[in-house]
């Protein structure tokens, strides 16, 4: 493929688990045999930085052989985020970008040039309001709020570039196992803004002491087996909703299929850092 897809988490809302389904997502495209570049737009931040540093360590450390795509971690002051996509455009298959989780002209031209737009939330009011302002007589949508107003105009920018469309994933984590009324509320509300503003809702991954448990050594639930870990219960459930998650973004397939690891010029499947 001589233009890699690009997928962009983006959220101006912290705490919605951003950093650990990018991870997530990028490890398990990596593991289908997809040569992958990871882009850290939050260089104060760095969480999507440190957990593949943590994994390039932990490859080091251990010799085990881990799928890990290449990846930086960009400064606003030293780099600019569309020559760095461009840069990677032809080397890789998918290029995977963590933005920050506020307003930020980066984010926002990562937005602009993204296929694939994925917005995580916590499942709540509160994190909806992201997006849309509900009411709190009859928890219906009054309007769409800023955020979705950003994305809109992005859409605008990218039609305009190269006629190209961004598919917007609203991605649901911390679901709860027991469905309650807020929960359902919750989940009405976005299918009637989703009809509105133009996005799909797929569910994404529980609140699981393993994410953090996980994340010192840069590993993922994929690489349980690999490392000698035993998985309970707990584990296999959580990597059910992780294959669930990676199918509901409905990547294109050649994205999705396994396939040999191809090596090439100047990127380091192995793991390390790539100099800027």
């Amino acid at each position: 493929m001589a233009n890699a897809h690009l997928i962009v988490f983006a959220n101006e809302k912290g705490g919605s688990g951003k950093s650990t389904t990018a991870v997530h997502t990028a490890v398990a495209l990596a593991s289908a045999g997809r040569r992958v570049a990871a882009l850290d737009l939050d260089h104060r931040q760095r969480t999507f930085g440190r957990y593949l540093d943590n994994r390039a360590l932990t490859v080091k450390k251990t010799g085990v052989e881990l799928p890990t795509p290449a990846h930086e971690t960009l400064d606003p002051a030293k780099h600019d985020v569309a020559e760095r996509i461009a840069h990677w455009r032809d080397q890789v298959d998918v290029i995977i970008v963590d933005t920050p989780g506020r307003d930020d002209a980066q984010a926002r031209a990562a937005v602009e040039r993204a296929d694939t737009l994925v917005t995580p939330i916590n499942d709540s009011f509160v994190d909806l309001d992201l997006i849309g302002q509900v009411d709190p007589e009859t928890y219906r949508i009054r309007r769409p709020s800023f955020y979705a107003e950003i994305v809109w105009d992005a859409r605008k920018v990218r039609a305009k570039a190269d006629g190209g469309t961004v598919d917007w994933v609203v991605l649901r984590n911390r679901l709860q196992h027991i469905e309650a009324r807020n929960m359902k509320r919750v989940a009405a509300a976005l299918g009637e803004l989703s009809k509105r503003v133009g996005f799909r809702v797929i569910p994404g991954l529980s609140e699981r002491v393993i994410f953090r448990e996980l994340f010192p050594k840069g590993l993922t639930l994929l690489d349980l087996k690999a490392i000698g870990q035993e998985a309970g219960l707990a584990h296999v459930a959580a990597r059910q909703e992780l294959r669930e998650m990676i199918s509901g973004l409905a990547l294109p397939d050649w994205l999705k299929g396994k396939a040999p690891m191809l090596q090439t010029a100047g990127l380091d499947i192995a793991g390390a850092p790539v100099a800027a």
